[in-house]
């Protein structure tokens, strides 16, 4: 299945294609535009020649902050971001064996295939993943990649539930983009409004 979520045809393919690239994604994906977040990983790809978690990993700092840095940048806080990337990267190369799709399809330790809130416990372990960027992960992957693990809409709510337009899970289209984005505007100010009384 090919996402939609950058209005770059590459960068979406590098997404459908490379679940690393997509972990990525999901990694860049704060404090700027969800686009500019997803199209990271063909930006960090292009200037280094690979998205091989062990290269990535194993790079050195200054330059890899640099490559972040170049125009057009990767993220607005390229230095730490940088960090976090190369983070996940050692910990995906070294717990993965460098396969970032294990992580939602690798048997537990009891051979069977992990469930949803398996799924959940294995990415909130990884650096830079709290409980909502988790949530919304496993949501992409049930929702855009097929990903079928038990439970997985329960486990990932609310952003697994059918028909929401609540983050990136929901995206597959411009229009459905622009749905999004408005209902993250609408979420954040009725958070915001309430915060203030």
């Amino acid at each position: 299945m090919t996402l939609h979520i950058t209005g770059d045809t590459a960068a979406d393919a590098l997404l459908s294609d490379d679940p690393f690239a997509l972990l990525l994604g999901m990694l860049l994906d704060q404090q700027i535009a969800m686009e500019a977040a997803f199209a990271g990983p063909a930006k960090i790809r292009d200037r280094i020649g690979t998205l091989d978690p062990s290269a990535i990993a194993g790079y050195d700092p200054d330059e890899f902050a640099a490559i972040f840095k170049q125009t057009p940048a990767v993220h607005r806080f390229p230095g730490s971001m940088a960090t976090r990337v190369q983070t996940i990267a050692d910990v995906v190369a070294q717990d993965w064996n460098g396969d970032a799709a294990a992580i939602w399809t690798a048997p537990g330790s009891d051979g069977a295939a992990p469930d949803g809130a398996e799924v959940l416990r294995r990415l909130k372990a990884l650096p830079g993943f709290g409980e909502q960027k988790a949530k919304i992960f496993l949501a992409l992957l049930g929702k855009r990649l097929g990903v079928t693990a038990a439970g997985w809409r329960e486990a990932s709510a609310p952003y697994g539930e059918d028909g929401s337009l609540r983050s990136v899970a929901d995206i597959v289209d411009p229009e459905s983009l622009a749905r999004v984005r408005e209902s993250k505007r609408a979420a954040k100010a009725a958070a915001k409004e309430s915060a203030g009384r």
